[in-house]
């Protein structure tokens, strides 16, 4: 159906158009039939005949998932694409759970392994955190969730793992179908099957993470996601990057996702000797180019989107976050912490990471910058096109965003030239 709402309508592939069609065909033969009513247990045994496994070990996952569930009825107002993807999504989250339960099982002892010295970057998105991901990621010293391996986290082969491995190839078919129903979506957010890829998959194993309602409509969901206590979810994140890590335990963790910046209490209880870098940028610069994303990433699951109600979430939920964040910071030691400005990483990135190493314990000589250099030339900004956006077209105006970043603005200095 055509939306309701007037606003910045994203272009859509050929994929995007069959979809259409199909749904358009498939709501008349079910004649408004809730696709996820009752799904759970069909769910979960399709999983395990995917798998072969059928250990799912605590049961308390189920809450958020059949949360999720009535939401995506109820709430999100699905289109073909976002029905087919969702159950996709679940379905690979819940093979996901049985295959780590399963070599947990199998080699309980990793479970006991410390996750040494890990670094975290956070921040408010769009402000070159996955940038400067990519960069440390070039470090040999360093070891990094791959999207394939975050999507299905396994002991990190010794050696390079083949485009042919079935693992790979399915990340590409995934990364593949959301480009070629948004050829734009590149522009703001490349994803690469080999490439790094933010740790949010491992608390997606336990139905508790943010990125469940920045891609549908789920504010049900949202509420109760945000009132939960996480901790069992970040030892789950611990215990599964000590699987991963169990064939190559000297490397260091470099892991990225801006949502651990409202809970670094818990970040530090569960990494203890963590450090955190944290990259800032004008939120008057971010708003609108993080609306545009979540935004476009919404059209794709449903045809219904409201970019001011977009707008009017991210303004606030990203204010109290960096609040939140801003708080906790104060609690620890200021030693355990970087932080990254935009404009200078921009101007000068071997000299941001050469900051990064020598303040968070880490080395950097000369090949180090080449291999940032090397990296550039073969990913030069841009390559996938612009992306163009407007403040308006989410009921933002600049006033309104330095207002209610006033606190975070300040505390880094924000509004001075750098």
């Amino acid at each position: 159906m055509a939306s309701r709402f007037s606003g910045p309508r994203p272009p859509r592939g050929i994929a995007y158009r069959v979809l259409g069609a199909y749904s358009r065909v498939a709501q008349r033969l079910r004649g408004g039939a809730r696709p996820f009513e009752g799904a759970e247990e069909e769910l979960l045994e399709e999983a395990s005949a995917r798998t072969g496994l059928d250990d799912y070990g605590d049961e308390a996952f189920r809450q958020g998932l059949g949360i999720l569930l009535e939401g995506y009825d109820r709430e999100a107002g699905l289109n073909a694409f976002g029905r087919i993807n969702v159950r996709a999504e679940l379905l690979g989250v819940l093979s996901a759970r049985l295959g780590l339960i399963d070599q947990w099982k199998r080699r309980p002892e990793v479970r006991s392994t410390p996750v040494e010295r890990p670094l975290f970057i956070v921040g408010l998105p769009r402000t070159g955190t996955s940038a400067l991901h990519d960069l440390l990621a070039e470090d040999p010293a360093h070891q990094v969730l791959e999207y394939w391996l975050a999507a299905s986290p396994t002991p990190r082969p010794t050696e390079a793992i083949s485009r042919k491995d079935p693992r790979m190839r399915a990340a590409r078919r995934e990364l593949r179908a959301i480009y070629a129903l948004d050829p734009g979506l590149r522009a703001l957010h490349d994803m690469r099957a080999e490439g790094p890829e933010e740790c949010r998959h491992l608390f997606r194993h336990n139905f508790l993470d943010d990125t469940f309602d920045s891609m549908a409509t789920l504010p049900r969901y949202g509420e109760w996601f945000r009132e939960q206590d996480l901790a069992h979810v970040y030892a789950w994140h611990r215990d599964a990057l000590a699987l991963v890590q169990s064939t190559t335990p000297g490397r260091r963790w470099v892991l990225k996702y801006p949502a651990h910046l409202r809970n670094l209490d818990l970040l530090f209880e569960t990494y203890p000797d963590a450090c955190v870098i944290q990259t800032h940028r004008d939120p008057v610069d971010v708003l609108p180019s993080l609306c545009s994303l979540v935004y476009r990433l919404r059209c794709l699951y449903s045809d219904d989107v409201d970019p001011r109600a977009v707008g009017r979430w991210q303004l606030e939920m990203w204010a109290q976050i960096l609040d939140q964040g801003l708080e906790m910071r104060r609690r620890h030691d200021p030693a355990r912490f970087h932080d990254v400005h935009f404009t200078e990483f921009q101007r000068d990135p071997v000299a941001s990471i050469r900051a990064v190493q020598a303040r968070l314990g880490g080395s950097f000589d000369d090949e180090s910058a080449c291999r940032i250099e090397r990296y550039r030339a073969a990913h030069p900004r841009g390559e996938h096109g612009r992306h163009r956006y407007r403040a308006e077209d989410y009921g933002l105006s600049d006033a309104r965003i330095r207002e209610r970043f006033a606190a975070y603005r300040e505390a880094f200095e924000l509004d001075r030239p750098r």
